[in-house]
C-alpha cells in the first residue's frame, strides 16, 4: 500500500503538465515518463524487500526472480489516456499472486487521493474504511461502467455489450481501473472490459472478493486475470449478467 502511494505521488508531479506528453509504443498505446518512473520506483521497493520474488509490469516486462511462488503484478498508470488528458481517474495498480492466486491488491488513484486495498481474509478497505459492494437488487436498477464504447466492437464483443446496455439502468464511461474500484465500494454495480492485460487486473480479485463481490472473466471464472477480459459485479447481479453475456 505504501509503495502504491509513493508511486502515485510521483505521478502527480507530471499530471496536468507538459511533462505528461506521451510517446506511443509499438501497439499504439501511450506511455509517459511518469509511467516509466513510477514502475521503476515500484520495482525498486519490491526488489529491495523481496529480492527472490518475481515481478511483471506493463513497462519493463517480467523478472522471474530466484524461484518461489510469489509474483508481483504492476501497472504504474492504469488509464494513461486519462492521465495525459488531465482526467483524474487514473490509478496505480499492484497485485501479489501467491501460488497462482491473486491474494493481495492495492489500487491508488493519486489525483483523487483514494486508496483501495485488500488481502485474502483481511477485508477490503477504501481510505481506511471497510468497503462493500452494493445491494442493488436487479440489473435494470444498476449502474454499468465501461472505458471505451467502441472497444466492445473492436474486440468482437459488440453484441454482448448491446444486451448489457439494454438491460442495465445506466451506463457510464471514462472508467479504466476506477470502474472496478467503484464496484468494490458500492458506487457502481458492474464494470465490463472486453480487453484487459494481467497488470490491468492484478489487484482486483482480492479487492472484489473481500468487498463481497466478484472479479473474473466473462464466463464467470472468479479471480481470472489472464483471460484478456474483465468483469466486476455483485453476487446478486452476477447470474443475470452472465446469462445476458452468454445470451441464454
Amino acid at each position: 500500500m505504501q509503495t502504491a502511494y509513493e508511486a502515485g505521488r510521483l505521478t502527480l508531479g507530471y499530471f496536468g503538465t507538459a511533462a505528461a506528453r506521451p510517446e506511443f509504443k509499438s501497439d499504439d498505446t501511450p506511455v509517459t515518463a511518469a509511467d516509466r518512473e513510477a514502475e521503476k520506483l515500484i520495482r525498486a521497493r519490491i526488489s529491495g524487500r523481496y529480492p527472490a520474488h518475481a515481478i511483471v509490469g506493463e513497462e519493463y516486462g517480467a523478472d522471474e526472480g530466484d524461484g518461489g511462488d510469489h509474483r508481483w503484478i504492476v501497472d504504474p498508470i492504469d488509464g494513461t489516456k486519462a492521465f495525459v488528458r488531465g482526467v483524474p481517474l487514473y490509478g496505480v495498480l499492484i497485485g501479489l499472486e501467491i501460488g497462482g492466486v491473486c491474494e493481495v491488491g492495492a489500487a491508488y488513484f493519486p489525483a483523487l487521493d483514494e486508496m483501495l486495498c485488500a488481502a485474502t481474509g483481511e477485508g477490503c478497505f477504501a481510505n481506511g474504511r471497510r468497503a462493500h459492494v452494493s445491494a442493488t437488487p436487479r440489473l435494470d436498477a444498476a449502474i454499468a461502467c465501461f472505458t471505451d464504447a467502441k472497444g466492445f466492437e473492436k474486440y468482437g464483443r459488440g453484441e454482448e455489450w448491446k444486451r448489457i446496455l439494454s438491460a442495465a439502468g445506466e451506463a457510464r464511461g471514462w472508467s479504466d481501473a476506477y470502474g472496478h474500484a467503484l464496484v468494490a465500494t458500492g458506487r457502481a454495480d458492474l464494470m465490463l472490459e472486453p480487453a484487459m492485460n494481467p497488470w490491468d487486473a492484478g489487484p482486483f480479485p482480492p479487492i472484489l472478493r473481500e468487498a463481497g463481490g466478484f472479479f473474473g472473466d466473462w464466463s464467470g471464472k472468479e479471480g481470472e486475470i489472464y483471460a484478456e477480459e474483465g468483469l466486476s459485479t455483485t453476487p446478486t447481479l452476477l447470474p443475470e449478467v452472465l446469462r445476458i453475456l452468454q445470451n441464454k
